[in-house]
């Protein structure tokens, strides 16, 4: 199956708006940062220059090693993220796709299942057992 594309020229003029808005993006950021540097107090002290972390004192090594299953949920969370967001412009033209896309569909929700069931299997989600 090939897909036949329209045929538009687009000129280089067709891009400026976009330009604009990112230069002035740009522009707007480099702008707020210098002036909070002119503007702002420099004002130093033993306190202000130490890290600060949701009001907890820092105490000991920042490279401690993280439990791999921390990254594993949210590899899970990203999965099931991705599938809803998947779900909705099929669920918008269900009756548009016919069969072809409710079969689609019934497949891709069988191999998400079916990584789900591994994810179980695989103990991921048990976070109380050593």
């Amino acid at each position: 199956m090939l897909l036949i594309l329209p045929t538009t020229n687009y000129q280089p003029s067709d891009y400026l708006p976009i330009l604009i808005q990112f230069g002035l993006a740009l522009a707007f950021v480099a702008f707020a940062m210098i002036v909070s540097h002119l503007v702002g107090p420099k004002r130093s002290s033993k306190v202000k220059n130490e890290a600060f972390e949701c009001g907890i004192e820092s105490v000991g090594n920042a490279r401690t090693p993280i439990s791999v299953k921390y990254f594993l949920t949210a590899i899970v969370f990203v999965l099931f993220d991705v599938e809803v967001i998947f779900m909705y412009p099929w669920a918008v033209n269900f009756r548009a796709l016919g069969n072809d896309g409710f079969i689609a569909m019934v497949l891709f929700m069988f191999f998400l299942l079916a990584g789900f069931l591994y994810i179980i299997k695989k103990g991921i989600l048990r976070w109380n057992e050593a």
